[in-house]
């Protein structure tokens, strides 16, 4: 959807001041995200991608990892308790403060309610890159998509372990 990402390159993160949502790399913290819904759904006005969520795959990573990473690296990384692209979301860059995070919405697999559709947005951020490397899964829905994952990871050093998780997809 363009107006997010045009939304999410103007919105700070003011807990790294002169950032912005749109220069880090986004992670949910859960699969079957909203966003995933509405690609399955595809009838949103503003969707541009509407071949379904077949072809999507999920990215998994060790959070504990990535803030390594980060520290080790000095990057910088935040996360925000709903949806990042959101004018009045909150960021913080601590780990005391993942009790922010509503973890009963991000496990919610039914988010009609309009409180655990906003804590299932939860996003962890960090800035401009995130490395193959850290990348510990891919998700999968089906056997076709599982095939060619596996094809396009033959012969790389790092390959995540692949898994169809069609629980992971609506």
């Amino acid at each position: 959807m363009d107006a997010i990402k045009q939304r999410r390159l103007s919105l700070a993160v003011n807990c790294h001041p002169g950032t912005y949502v749109g220069e880090y790399v986004p992670f949910y913290f859960c699969p079957r995200s909203v966003m995933l819904y509405l690609l399955h759904r595809g009838n949103h006005p503003d969707l541009t991608y509407r071949e379904g969520q077949g072809e999507i795959i999920h990215l998994t990573a060790p959070l504990d990892a990535a803030l390594e990473y980060a520290h080790a690296n000095g990057i910088k990384w935040a996360f925000s308790p709903t949806n990042a692209g959101a004018y009045y979301t909150r960021f913080y860059a601590d780990v005391a403060d993942l009790d922010q995070i509503s973890w009963e919405a991000v496990r919610a697999r039914d988010f009609r309610d309009s409180e655990i559709k906003e804590g299932k947005q939860a996003e962890f951020l960090l800035h401009e890159f995130f490395p193959w490397s850290l990348v510990a899964g891919i998700g999968v829905q089906g056997q076709g998509v599982y095939d060619k994952v596996e094809s396009m990871l033959e012969g790389a050093d790092h390959r995540p372990a692949v898994k169809i998780k069609s629980n992971w997809y609506f």
